[in-house]
């Protein structure tokens, strides 16, 4: 509390005021977090033009969220801050898994995605991944960076949904973004 305090030039006694304790701000702060996620991953689901571009939408936006991420967040919710922890898990319940969910069907209804999918296993997966990526037992923060195995297990994932037509509306995603690397 005291280093909340001093960094945002404010007394320990005024931030009491509006927190019992640092679970409090530590829930505020995921809560605030979550809805940005959320409304985040609406727009880019309204603005994608399919599903595929609205994966590489999400890459996009994982490259810049996670930037400043300490990979144990996760794990310190979990082990440390249990309110925080739960709102974190209804989020991906509510707004993850069923946002992916919906990429995989309109995937599959545009014959971008193999019809054969189990779309309901895939979207857990995909999330199971995503929080895989944080596990620092697995990819150790001095040996992987954050960003590029969520990357990876972007790609990885997408590349075992798609049907030919989905490959080339993927291969034009990915020369497009390795011009746009050149350019800059």
């Amino acid at each position: 509390m005291d280093d909340i305090a001093r960094e945002i030039g404010i007394s320990k006694k005024t931030i009491y005021q509006h927190f019992p304790d640092k679970d409090a701000i530590i829930e505020e702060v995921i809560r605030q977090e979550l809805a940005c996620e959320k409304e985040d991953m609406e727009r880019m689901e309204c603005e994608a033009t399919n599903p595929i571009d609205q994966v590489i939408s999400a890459s996009r936006y994982i490259r810049t969220a996670l930037t400043n991420v300490n990979p144990v967040l996760l794990y310190d919710l979990k082990k440390y801050h249990h309110k925080a922890w739960e709102l974190f898990q209804s989020h991906k319940q509510q707004h993850i898994i069923k946002s992916i969910r919906r990429n995989l069907e309109q995937g599959i209804e545009q014959g971008l995605y193999r019809p054969d999918l189990n779309v309901d296993m895939l979207a857990r997966l995909h999330i199971e991944q995503i929080e895989m990526g944080f596990d620092t037992s697995v990819f150790p923060p001095d040996r992987y960076n954050l960003v590029d195995v969520q990357l990876q297990f972007l790609h990885h994932f997408l590349r075992g949904l798609l049907t030919e037509k989905g490959f080339q509306v993927y291969n034009q995603y990915v020369d497009q973004t390795a011009t746009e690397v050149k350019i800059q």
